[in-house]
């Protein structure tokens, strides 16, 4: 039974007139995506100069290691903007890789030792450092090889023009930004209750290469020489295999307001772990991590979803949310699509903005300890095992059928995607979950299930990738850009790079100089 904080939010929003309110919404991307030579191994080249510095570039850098690129769109209101742009950033990137190729999957290729894992080189100014030692710390923390995975992001916010509506169609009376990072939150929290059903229909990474795991064991079968598999698994990346770490486990940070999520990541950041002192944060001159605090950043607290500030003045993530409250959430779900060029497939964003809104107009009562329990539960089934008939999933301490719960989902978003389709006219979106639901009870028409399939026809998890790889790499470098839109990257090229030079010709102060000030 759909339940809402207010009773005629739905109805009101449903409106023509109120509906194009939502024309507001802004989305944007971020894709990670490593690089690899010829014959499928990871790159050891340096990032390509053609693309930019890396640290000023504002649509392409790196994540964790040199060879792992980051694709990143400006956020648009226009629905279609963020996977055209995303296109365009490939097939220019691409264009300026040689002989390299764009790694097609989620889970790695044959990485080799951790050791042989290059860390992103950002330049030698403060800030440049800051990030390369950030990054060292997570590579001694959890290993370099989890930070070889990829993924997409997926920030999503809803216009100012929306909120003092909402506000007045539910009588509240606090403060408007108080009363959005409120909503938000309330967002979240059903997003970390229902938020499986993205690993259920989008999952891509069902199985790895065994080198992945570095000679540590696992409960994963073999699927051929090479190969390991879960088999009814949707997204070991979201896995305990994957990009996950039990180390934040008993960490304190909850999500049933703003300020315990901020106070609980300041705790983090401050909070000296005698594991991580042990490692400790110098050799001499050299760091070896920012801190021995149980996070070194607040960007090293891994969640499906995250609450996002960009600050006004500099201030870090915590810092900027405690003073100017929610500005967008960044989804952290989604895997790479390894059958499509750039990842991700047009549907996911029509089924996501549905989500959102259902989880943002849904009553959204506190998140308890054991419900906590519950939602990470349910979550570990459907990466591991979502695929598999008749598994039930846990609600208020009762097995459920996926199958049901995932069509009641299904149905309380219906409203939703009529919403949206009134807003930008059409009914994309009423298609987009009309098509998306035949996954739950056909899952072999899951991307998981598909990429099973296809690595058995090709031999191997390795096989698959390398082909998709060279076949996507190919297609994008074939297809030239407008002369415009390759203009403009080229200028953005050009201009990152003198923002670089800029930056290190300053005279700065000493390096924990800097380090200090950033946690002041």
């Amino acid at each position: 039974m759909l339940k809402f904080t207010c009773c005629n939010q739905v109805r009101q929003f449903s409106e023509p007139a109120q509906a194009h309110l939502l024309r507001g919404i802004q989305r944007g991307y971020e894709r990670e995506c490593l690089r690899v030579d010829r014959v499928g191994q990871l790159a050891r080249t340096p990032h390509p100069a053609a693309l930019g510095a890396k640290l000023t570039h504002p649509w392409i850098t790196t994540d964790y290691a040199e060879a792992l690129l980051e694709f990143i769109t400006p956020p648009s209101t226009d629905p279609a903007y963020p996977l055209a742009f995303l296109k365009d950033i490939h097939r220019f990137s691409a264009q300026q890789l040689g002989g390299e190729f764009l790694w097609a999957g989620s889970m790695p290729c044959k990485i080799g030792e951790d050791a042989d894992i290059a860390i992103a080189n950002y330049g030698r100014s403060n800030a440049a450092r800051f990030k390369e030692v950030y990054r060292e710390g997570l590579g001694l923390r959890y290993g370099r090889a989890m930070q070889t995975i990829a993924g997409a992001h997926y920030n999503w916010s809803l216009p100012d023009a929306f909120w003092p509506v909402l506000q007045d169609c539910c009588q509240s009376k606090e403060p408007l930004q108080d009363f959005i990072s409120r909503r938000y939150f309330g967002l979240i929290r059903n997003f970390l209750r229902f938020g499986w059903l993205i690993p259920y229909l989008f999952g891509a990474s069902p199985a790895l290469c065994k080198s992945f795991l570095q000679g540590h064991p696992s409960d994963l079968t073999e699927l051929s020489p090479g190969t390991l598999y879960g088999p009814y698994a949707t997204s070991l990346r979201m896995s305990d295999l994957g990009y996950q770490n039990h180390a934040q486990d008993k960490l304190a940070i909850g999500f049933n307001s703003l300020t315990e999520y901020t106070q609980g990541l300041e705790a983090a950041i401050r909070t000296h772990d005698p594991y991580y002192a042990e490692m400790g944060v110098r050799d001499g001159e050299r760091w070896k991590q920012l801190s021995d605090c149980v996070l070194q950043l607040e960007a090293e607290f891994y969640a499906p979803m995250r609450p996002k500030r960009i600050g006004l003045q500099g201030e870090r993530p915590a810092l900027a949310l405690q003073t100017y409250g929610v500005q967008y959430v960044e989804m952290r779900l989604f895997d790479l699509n390894p059958f499509v060029d750039i990842g991700i497939t047009p549907e996911q964003s029509l089924f996501a903005d549905a989500l959102l809104l259902m989880c943002l107009f849904r009553d959204s009562p506190p998140i308890t300890s054991r419900e906590q329990g519950e939602n990470d539960e349910n979550k570990h089934r459907v990466v591991t095992r979502g695929r598999q008939p008749g598994l039930h999933l846990l609600v208020h301490n009762r097995e459920q059928p996926l199958q049901t719960l995932a069509h009641e989902l299904f149905d309380e978003m219906l409203p939703f995607a009529a919403m949206l389709d009134t807003t930008y006219g059409g009914q994309q979106y009423a298609v987009a979950l009309q098509r998306l639901r035949q996954r739950i009870d056909q899952p072999e028409l899951t991307p998981s299930a598909q990429v099973v399939e296809a690595i058995r026809q090709h031999g191997s998890y390795f096989n698959f990738a390398v082909e998709m790889s060279r076949t996507h790499t190919q297609n994008l470098q074939s297809t030239p850009l407008p002369k415009e839109v390759e203009a403009r990257f080229r200028a953005s090229v050009q201009t990152s790079l003198a923002e670089q030079a800029d930056i290190g010709a300053r005279t700065e102060t000493p390096f924990e100089d800097f380090v200090a000030a950033y946690f002041a």
